[in-house]
């Protein structure tokens, strides 16, 4: 599973970001991991270039931020944990156009300043399990559907998998194999109240989890090809 990152896009930024630093950021986040990991890139043709996205991603380290920040062929915005502002990069990751939003509970300016961003035809990023884990996508929280549906946004899957350190390895491989791979892009029609944004939720979990189980499947069966 191997592409470029493809074109820059258009998409719009949260006021107070600085277009040519995102753009700056950007082509830095698409290099900067290079040197430690073997990308696998696949799929990233389907990202939609123009109009409102929502893009769903699974969530094991740091690093998928990242990677997906400098992967994604247009301008992103992802919801970003409130502690990473507080830190010295706080200053920075506004001016690259990143929206701070406070986990395990509905954050209302976040999910605002992220409708923004839809409203005017950009790309958000939310990794909907909240909190770092397996990344298998087991359970997920309600803003990406929240965001669906006040917006009209496609959704777009994207599975990275290989970032995280296998738990029967005492010591991280050199440069392993890391997959970043999009899928399908699809809509979704959204229902009324807490039952609505449960079903779309789940609707949303699920296809994110048969992306990233699909994409397990592949990596095994290259690793046994190769023993």
């Amino acid at each position: 599973m191997t592409g470029p990152a493809g074109p820059t896009g258009s998409g719009e930024l949260p006021d107070g970001a600085v277009p040519w630093l995102h753009d700056l950021g950007r082509t830095i986040a698409r290099h900067l991991y290079r040197p430690a990991y073997r990308l696998r890139v696949a799929g990233m043709e389907r990202v939609p270039r123009t109009g409102a996205v929502v893009l769903v991603a699974n969530h094991s380290t740091m690093i998928e931020p990242q990677l997906l920040f400098g992967l994604v062929p247009r301008r992103s915005v992802f919801l970003v944990k409130d502690e990473m502002f507080d830190a010295a990069a706080g200053p920075w990751l506004r001016r690259l156009g990143q929206v701070p939003v406070t986990r395990g509970a509905p954050d209302r300016t976040a999910l605002t300043t992220a409708t923004g961003v839809l409203s005017r035809g950009g790309l958000v990023g939310v990794f909907p399990e909240g909190t770092r884990g397996a990344g298998e996508v087991t359970s997920a929280h309600h803003g990406a559907a929240w965001l669906v549906r006040n917006s009209g946004a496609t959704v777009q899957p994207v599975a990275v998998r290989g970032t995280l350190r296998p738990p029967e390895l005492q010591r991280r491989r050199l440069r392993p194999a890391v997959d970043v791979v999009a899928g399908e892009p699809f809509t979704l029609e959204v229902g009324r109240g807490r039952s609505g944004l449960a079903d779309a939720t789940e609707h949303i979990r699920g296809t994110l989890a048969d992306l990233v189980s699909r994409v397990d499947e592949t990596r095994h069966s290259d690793r046994e090809e190769k023993q």
